[in-house]
């Protein structure tokens, strides 16, 4: 009595593992070009499914390179969210040929109403300059994009982007459709008490001046307020000039420029060379990840570790 017959316990099984499958099938395949893509879409699709991480924190955004299987999954794939305007480049030359056709590519870069700043030229720009939407366009060399494409660095341009990705997964899987949307919302008021944190946090330090390895950080600078007095190297992350270096080591002298900061994605001799008798000192700013787990905490973790550098290396 109470006990089920091996029949029963045999088709119950069954309907489980039916279930299961169904449910493992229920979320459309799904790719992230870079970990902070990669948060922002993870956490909308929280208790549906996982998207892939294309490139990890340890890989430059700007020279990746994709293997075989890495372009069947981009060509089998529901979607596929990058930021563009320049930032994955093979990533872009690849949403357009045939080894992906007719897959679904959104490019985050290409949302309404982001704030978007220029490309600053030139290794030892002005402090604050900043120049948002039309007013950040002007003549560029061939091949340079007309906007920084390091978007993901200011929370406002996060949230309009978890609005995207919601919309877009809703239309890919309409069945979790308010599930997506719901998500979002959830994600963008989280980032609405970063940003408030962040300001505080950051505040004491807004108009120490620094110098960063590559030229990522304008979005975060902007949305903060911080005095960033040149890059060693330049949007893309080419290797610097010696005229640059030059260039890059007056303005920090000039300035007076407490930190020159290095990324773990790349080597720190330029950085060395560069503070080398100026008494500035040597940080760590990562603007994609390097060292992050991926997943849907790891967009608030990067913008918390980037204060906390700031903080640690400005604030002595």
């Amino acid at each position: 009595m109470g006990i089920f017959a091996p029949a029963v316990v045999g088709a119950l099984l069954c309907l489980v593992l039916a279930g299961t499958v169904s449910g493992a099938l229920a979320a459309p395949r799904v790719i992230a070009s870079i970990v902070p893509v990669h948060a922002l879409v993870s956490g909308v699709m929280d208790g549906i499914g996982t998207p892939e991480l294309l490139l990890s924190g340890q890989t430059s955004e700007h020279q990746q390179s994709f293997s075989p299987a890495q372009i069947k999954a981009l060509g089998d794939a529901d979607a596929v969210f990058f930021i563009g305007e320049g930032l994955e480049l093979k990533l872009e030359e690849l949403s357009g040929s045939d080894a992906v056709k007719g897959r679904k590519f959104i490019e985050l870069a290409e949302i309404k109403d982001l704030t978007k700043l220029g490309v600053r030229e030139g290794g030892a720009w002005e402090a604050h300059q900043h120049d948002v939407g039309e007013h950040a366009e002007g003549e560029l060399e061939p091949g340079i994009a007309e906007h920084d494409p390091h978007i993901w660095l200011d929370p406002r341009n996060a949230r309009l982007m978890l609005g995207e990705i919601a919309h877009s997964l809703a239309k890919a899987d309409p069945k979790n459709a308010k599930s997506y949307m719901a998500n979002a919302a959830r994600a963008s008021a989280d980032l609405d008490v970063l940003e408030f944190e962040l300001a505080e946090t950051l505040e004491p330090v807004a108009q120490i001046p620094f110098v960063v390895f590559h030229d990522a950080f304008q979005y975060f600078e902007f949305r903060f307020d911080l005095t960033a007095a040149g890059s060693i190297s330049d949007v893309n992350a080419n290797a610097p000039s010696a005229k640059r270096l030059a260039e890059v080591r007056n303005k920090l002298k000039d300035a007076k420029a407490v930190c020159a900061f290095r990324e773990p994605q790349f080597s720190d001799a330029a950085v060395k060379t560069l503070i080398e008798g100026t008494g500035a000192r040597v940080g760590v700013l990562d603007p994609i990840g390097a060292d992050l787990a991926p997943g849907k905490s790891a967009y608030r973790a990067l913008l918390e570790n980037l204060t906390s550098n700031l903080i640690s290396c400005l604030g002595r």
